[in-house]
């Protein structure tokens, strides 16, 4: 979570509950106008009809980030055709990926609340302990889709519950990041796939060292790249996880069942001295400390790096198709977690959460949460997007980038993606390959999902533990912000600028001594 968005998202929230604000919004705030008159919040007794049915929306603004379609990428096309399966004027809000919370803290402090919210795990957390978020656990226990028999995996449902209550709802599972090595790179050099840290570091070491391009010159190829040296967002470590391994840079609950502060641990001054060792030796892009993953991955298509840690699945498709358009050898290698590191981290699922200002939320969730799931039409819309834009069963063929394909009719495809037609679209919102309820029948995307995908999704889900639990109250919202912004300074300090791991583990212990002592003061109580 950025820093600054931490810093103002408990003032945002403190003052917009406190002046009781209540929510209005516009149709597709990013193009179809403003201006809509605001409502008045009603209570929970209004969700029914005089004879008990629930009553469906007639319309939901809803905040996303680029979860979901953009405009880009055909979202209003998405938008239509889900209108029109439910029956409800859909608004969506949907700003700008990177700077999608930063929007999020102003939209609340605003006043104009969304009904619906799409948040990373922290902020699900911090916004529920702040009261901002609707208690959804009736509405889940009663509804049909979890009396259906179709979910799996329940216990993701429940890990997402915060003292007993649930206040969001995820149609997937959270997934992962998985090492990705060059294969191509491995055997020019003769290198197996590195078992332990000795390995991998040695490995980082040829990569750098050496011409892995071709280009004549070693020096511009490097081993490793990540989008941070931490994360933005829990669970922090999974874009470089060879160099934290134990360590765990927020509070969690140990053995014991006692929250402690894992930044503050000697495992934490251990994987500072690994990143430390590592950049300074030139194996890590010296850019990481500013790359997004958008940087990451072209640098990565560019031939420029060795190793690069992101998400099983769908992405280890997407990385060999982008490596293949580019001219490269596109084999990649998933590496089995290091023996130190011992096994991946899945993320908590992003949540679909209903703000304490919409009305009816019982309408909200059983109309639109839960149709997501609908083993049906409104479940492909979120898996594979729009008939016609998105994916077709019309007999045609399709030219995107260098490749022709031809179906017959009735064959479900792919089309090629609105934003970048030379490929295929692949997904949308809901990868099938975690969907937390399998569709009525055969799901129609099957056979286009790829071996590679299946492969590397297996073996994470295999390698991977759940991260630990995120959580939130009022003490550690206020001090959030700024203890955050004291362990980017030490990891920072300490890995590029060249302060000692022993004076960087000094500075922090100091500086957040107070603010670390309440914070677990009101945790263990």
């Amino acid at each position: 979570m950025r820093n600054s968005t931490k810093k103002f998202l408990s003032i945002a929230l403190c003052l917009a509950l406190m002046l009781n604000l209540t929510g209005c919004g516009s149709k597709s705030s990013d193009t179809k106008g403003d201006n809509q008159t605001a409502t008045p919040t009603v209570s929970a007794d209004n969700d029914t009809s005089a004879t008990g049915e629930v009553v469906k929306p007639a319309s939901i603004k809803v905040m996303v980030n680029g979860n979901v379609f953009t405009q880009a990428q055909g979202r209003d096309a998405f938008e239509k055709q889900l209108e029109e399966k439910l029956g409800i004027d859909i608004i969506f809000n949907q700003p700008d990926h990177s700077g999608y919370y930063d929007v999020v803290s102003q939209t609340f402090v605003g006043g104009d609340w969304p009904d619906v919210i799409l948040l990373g795990s922290d902020y699900y957390a911090t916004y529920a302990a702040n009261g901002a978020l609707a208690d959804l656990t009736a509405y889940w226990e009663n509804s049909e889709l979890k009396a259906s028999g179709r979910f799996v995996n329940e216990e993701i449902i429940e890990g997402l519950k915060i003292d007993g209550k649930l206040y969001g709802f995820a149609p997937a599972r959270g997934n992962g990041c998985v090492t990705y090595i060059r294969k191509a790179w491995l055997d020019q050099l003769g290198l197996e796939t590195p078992t332990n840290y000795a390995e991998y570091l040695n490995m980082l070491k040829l990569f750098t060292e050496n011409d892995m391009d071709g280009s004549g010159d070693p020096s511009n190829t490097y081993g490793v790249t990540a989008a941070g040296l931490i994360g933005s967002e829990a669970p922090y470590i999974n874009y470089l996880p060879e160099f934290y391994q134990d360590a765990y840079p927020d509070f969690y609950k140990n053995d014991d069942g006692v929250w402690v502060d894992g930044f503050g641990e000697d495992k934490m001054a251990d994987a500072l001295a690994r990143l430390k060792e590592a950049y300074e030796a030139g194996y890590m892009d010296k850019e990481t400390i500013t790359n997004g993953t958008k940087d990451c991955r072209n640098k990565f298509y560019d031939n420029k790096v060795g190793v690069f840690t992101y998400w099983a699945g769908t992405w280890a498709a997407n990385l060999t198709d982008n490596l293949e358009t580019n001219g490269l050898d596109s084999e990649l290698v998933a590496m089995a977690p290091l023996e130190e590191v011992g096994s991946y981290v899945e993320r908590q699922a992003p949540v679909w959460c209903i703000t304490t200002k919409a009305q009816n939320p019982e309408g909200i969730f059983k109309y639109f949460l839960e149709t997501m799931l609908d083993g049906g039409d409104v479940q492909t819309l979120w898996t594979y997007g729009a008939e016609g834009t998105h994916w077709s069963t019309a007999a045609e063929t399709v030219t995107y980038g260098e490749n022709t394909e031809t179906w017959e009719a009735g064959q479900f495809h792919m089309l090629p993606n609105p934003e970048t037609p030379d490929t295929l679209t692949k997904k949308h919102h809901i990868d099938s390959m975690l969907s937390l309820a399998g569709f009525i029948g055969e799901d129609p995307g099957v056979t286009g999902i790829t071996d590679v995908a299946f492969e590397v999704a297996d073996k994470f889900n295999q390698w991977c533990v759940q991260a630990p639990v995120i959580v939130s109250n009022e003490t550690l919202s206020d001090y959030s912000g700024d203890l955050w912004d004291l362990r980017n300074k030490v990891i920072t300090e300490v890995v590029t600028q060249g302060m000692s791991v022993e004076d960087g583990m000094n500075l922090y212990r100091t500086g957040a001594a107070s603010m670390v002592e309440e914070i677990l003061a009101s945790l263990n109580q």
